[in-house]
């Protein structure tokens, strides 16, 4: 986070709730059963294009949930547009990347449970 400035953490953050908010209505159904948590928002200096670090439980399902994440990418924006109208002039472009870090504790927990 070295280096961003604090109106684009504080963009980031309000970002990171409403994008899960937005994620958790649409519920598990959209998403083939899977869990799929919003693990960190990170957003360019211009506030025109963010990065969504989202996180998908089982991680078996996550090249099809980020799939439909980039096929309904439009639609998610548009109800992040109605939620964030008052604070941003713009609506950043949404670029959502697979947060695989729980894959990672998974796979430490293994080894050393071995």
């Amino acid at each position: 986070m070295e280096g961003e400035s604090t109106r684009q953490l504080k963009v980031a953050r309000e970002l990171q709730r409403d994008l899960a908010e937005i994620i958790r209505a649409k519920g598990m159904a959209a998403y083939e059963g899977a869990m799929v948590s919003v693990s960190g928002v990170k957003i360019s200096p211009d506030l025109a294009s963010a990065r969504v670090y989202v996180s998908i439980f089982p991680s078996e399902k996550a090249a099809s949930v980020m799939k439909t994440l980039e096929q309904t990418q439009r639609q998610i924006r548009g109800e992040l547009g109605r939620m964030v109208a008052k604070q941003l002039r713009i609506v950043p472009e949404l670029n959502f990347a697979l947060d695989d870090s729980l894959d990672y504790v998974e796979r430490i927990d293994a080894l050393l449970k071995k």
